[in-house]
């Protein structure tokens, strides 16, 4: 899996850098998750994945399933993956770019566990706390994990808060054993 990203950065960052210097990453951004959907059908999968297949065959189907959602950019961009043989690449050359894009407006996607719903007025809370932190706008996402016991755990890309009953019982645990 690493392998895979690592051959998929350098495509994620030429295709962010030319969206960006043509003031285009929302447009490119769209084109990529799209391409990213496509790709990721099983069947399309089996297709683009054929040796049978040539380079010029496979952007002909990629371009026949997304006619008017390529721009010649993409398409040249589509071309050069084929021609590589690394459009299987695609989901994860979109998510890498979807990663410097949040680096680029600074917004940060932030994901809080709690143990019970978080109410709006709660969320602004965290939300500007969190934007103060990290210095960037945040986009939260709650979801309810009852094995937290009480509390919560917010992640924002590397950065992990836990401060969940479950892991302050733990700590305890282990300071009580060690």
């Amino acid at each position: 899996m690493a392998e895979l990203t690592t051959l998929a950065r350098p495509y994620a960052k030429a295709a962010f850098g030319f969206a960006l210097a043509n003031n285009d990453l929302a447009a490119w951004s769209g084109m990529l998750a799209t391409l990213s959907a496509v790709t990721q059908d099983d069947t399309v999968k089996a297709a683009l994945s054929s040796p049978a297949l040539t380079a010029e065959q496979s952007v002909a189907q990629v371009k026949n399933l997304l006619a008017d959602e390529l721009s010649t950019q993409g398409e040249n961009f589509v071309t050069l993956l084929a021609d590589n043989k690394r459009l299987t690449l695609l989901p994860m050359i979109a998510e890498q770019f979807e990663v410097l894009k949040a680096k680029q407006e600074k917004l940060s996607h932030v994901e809080i566990s709690s143990a019970y719903d978080v109410d709006q007025a709660t969320q602004d809370k965290l939300a500007k706390a969190l934007s103060d932190k990290l210095n960037c706008s945040v986009d939260i996402d709650t979801t309810v994990d009852t094995n937290l016991i009480g509390g919560a755990v917010v992640r924002a890309g590397d950065l992990v808060i836990d401060n969940s009953v479950r892991s302050r019982l733990a700590k305890l645990h282990e300071s009580l054993n060690a």
